[in-house]
């Protein structure tokens, strides 16, 4: 019979493979609650070395519902310079600490969806350029490494384009999951992959999947207006958790200090 914290730990876990899942079939802003959610009963960094194998197996399946379906150009920007941010963390993992990227990538996050709100918004598409993708794509690659939380300096480059929903989130799905297959050897090398977590991965890979076809599904079907509101509605809720977050650690830290 399993105890109290087992069933807490399964229902986590099916949670945030769900999360992951749903993001794999063009639902970004679900998945960025896939390793908050693994951290109610683990620490973040364990939870994100066990989650990349099953984010690698959903990406396969994302990846073949969205072959046709991307913006060629941006891939093209995004993943060299993603490559570029994935070894920048990883070379710079024992110096960094995970706090610190989290407040980074949470106030980049609330900077952008308040410029959204409040800003002027040009009124025509920004279109995709070189250093601008080059920017932004290294910073994913980079906040992907550390926190799996790529998603808001990737959309802060991305939704001024207004592209259209199923090719923003086919470039989504296919930029991440690249990332994701960069991520392993360094992971690997760190210690953060464990061959003991290979039954839990095999567990959960069958809800990722299921999870990545319903969000194919639910992406087709929600009104494309709404879908970039949720997209920005999430991204500004996530970006607020991260600095919240990162400030809680450093007025401990700094207590602490005091003390």
């Amino acid at each position: 019979m399993l105890d109290p914290s087992q069933i807490g730990f399964a229902l986590a876990a099916g949670l945030a493979a769900a999360a992951v899942g749903l993001s794999k079939g063009g639902l970004p802003m679900i998945g960025l609650l896939a390793v908050p959610i693994m951290s109610l009963v683990m620490s973040p960094l364990t939870a994100a070395g066990l989650l990349l194998p099953v984010y690698v197996i959903s990406d396969m399946f994302g990846v073949w519902n969205y072959r046709r379906e991307y913006s060629g150009r941006n891939l093209a920007i995004l993943m060299p310079a993603g490559a570029l941010g994935v070894g920048i963390g990883w070379a710079t993992a024992s110096v960094i600490s995970e706090e610190a990227v989290m407040l980074m990538v949470g106030l980049i996050g609330l900077g952008f969806c308040l410029n959204r709100w409040f800003g002027r918004m040009p009124t025509t598409p920004r279109p995709a350029d070189v250093p601008r993708g080059l920017f932004w794509g290294t910073l994913t690659g980079f906040t992907s490494f550390v926190t799996h939380a790529g998603a808001p300096p990737y959309q802060t480059y991305m939704l001024p384009q207004r592209l259209p929903k199923m090719v923003f989130a086919g470039t989504s799905t296919l930029l991440f999951a690249a990332i994701n297959a960069m991520k392993l050897v360094p992971y690997w090398a760190l210690g953060q992959l464990s061959l003991s977590n290979l039954t839990l991965t095999l567990a959960l890979t069958p809800v990722a999947v299921i999870g990545t076809f319903a969000g194919v599904k639910l992406t087709r079907v929600i009104p494309e207006k709404l879908f970039f509101r949720l997209v920005i509605g999430a991204l500004f809720l996530l970006s607020l958790k991260l600095v919240m977050d990162g400030v809680v650690h450093y007025a401990r830290a700094a207590a602490a200090v005091a003390w």
